[in-house]
């Protein structure tokens, strides 16, 4: 069990250095490092870097409002978009994650989330719902998810 801890944060740490310290381009319609807020299970702070035009890593610092993770969640996450032909501002996005909750009995796992972004072609938002199937894999290992609908602001 120590070696999935290990491990998870491990990849937790390495997803959230590689997001600060990712080289800079620019977003597919705006400027690339967006804040915002997510509502959800759980709600919190938002953070989207984008690493290229399909590409980008996301950051969580959440707070769950209830079931029996009522705690600080925070997680990161490398995504990849595939951009609609008909609508070039939505993509389908996808990607692989790490998540930590820290409460007394603290659970660490990998995330695998869905969604849908839509970029706005002429202001620095973008807006986003998602579904994310978790795998944890400390204190036990078991199946669980969150879910979150949320917009950010590009500078």
């Amino acid at each position: 069990m120590k070696f999935y801890k290990s491990f998870t944060l491990s990849l937790f740490t390495l997803l959230f250095i590689t997001t600060a310290f990712s080289s800079v381009n620019a977003q597919k319609k705006g400027d690339n490092f967006g804040i915002g807020v997510m509502l959800g299970e759980p709600t919190g702070i938002s953070i989207k870097k984008w690493t290229g035009d399909i590409t980008a890593f996301d950051l969580g610092a959440a707070w769950s409002l209830g079931g029996k993770n009522e705690a600080l969640h925070l997680h990161s996450d490398f995504l990849l978009h595939k951009w609609f032909q008909d609508n070039e501002n939505l993509a389908f996005y996808y990607g692989i994650g790490g998540r930590v909750i820290l409460d007394d009995d603290a659970h660490a796992g990998i995330r695998f989330p869905l969604g849908l972004n839509y970029v706005f072609e002429n202001a620095p938002f973008d807006f986003f719902l998602e579904a994310v199937p978790i795998f944890d894999l400390t204190p036990d290992t078991e199946f669980a998810g969150n879910g979150a609908i949320g917009m950010r602001f590009y500078f």
